[in-house]
């Protein structure tokens, strides 16, 4: 019975360092949306003044946080000493960024401004009204398009790479796809959570 007991309280004190191990790393939500505030605003431009959500009251549990991760964390404070912080300034992610506000001021904003353009929900753009753009400028429209989704999804997996964690490019996308619609501009068209076309 007293080598059961000693192997029980073994068993735990070695599995208590290892729980703490796995529950270091989380999603910096607060800190990505900053990042993509940021990010936007150099592509786009900085956003008019709009309503900000209210703040969460303190002891409300966290969007996304279950009870458990909540418990865990006032018994292991340390699960929030990772760095709460998203960097955005690699070579890489700069030079996406600059092709970026580059393609929007010189093809993408005058579409968006039109509505023939328009933000998705998965953070994304999209041609909306092929109709609406003259014929003689829809191959070039295309392409814009085609090149800004493919810096978009680079952009994503680089900031995840940059920040040492792969596994949270799909949580920077939608972080992002968020703050670009967000940020659109009055009349311009962005998808809501059911992919339904809506003006702002």
């Amino acid at each position: 019975m007293r080598h059961l007991l000693s192997w029980s309280v073994l068993a735990a004190a070695l599995a208590l360092p290892a729980a703490c191990v796995t529950i270091n790393v989380y999603f910096p939500e607060a800190a990505a949306q900053k990042a993509a505030e940021q990010f936007v605003d150099k592509v786009i431009g900085p956003a008019a003044e709009q309503a900000q959500p209210p703040a969460q009251p303190p002891g409300e549990p966290s969007p996304g946080r279950s009870p458990g991760a909540m418990l865990l964390d006032l018994v292991v404070p340390s699960a929030y000493a990772q760095s709460a912080d998203i960097t955005i300034q690699t070579p890489q992610i700069q030079a996406i960024q600059a092709r970026m506000r580059q393609r929007f001021s010189s093809v993408l904003a005058k579409y968006c401004a039109s509505g023939a353009v328009g933000f998705t929900r998965d953070g994304l753009v999209a041609v909306r009204d092929a109709a609406s753009v003259p014929l003689a400028e829809r191959a070039a429209l295309n392409a814009a398009v085609a090149d800004e989704n493919r810096d978009r999804q680079a952009v994503y997996r680089e900031i995840a790479l940059a920040n040492g964690h792969a596994e949270w490019e799909a949580q920077i996308r939608d972080t992002f796809a968020r703050q670009w619609i967000q940020q659109a501009r009055p009349g311009w068209y962005y998808q809501d959570s059911s992919g339904v076309w809506k003006q702002k």
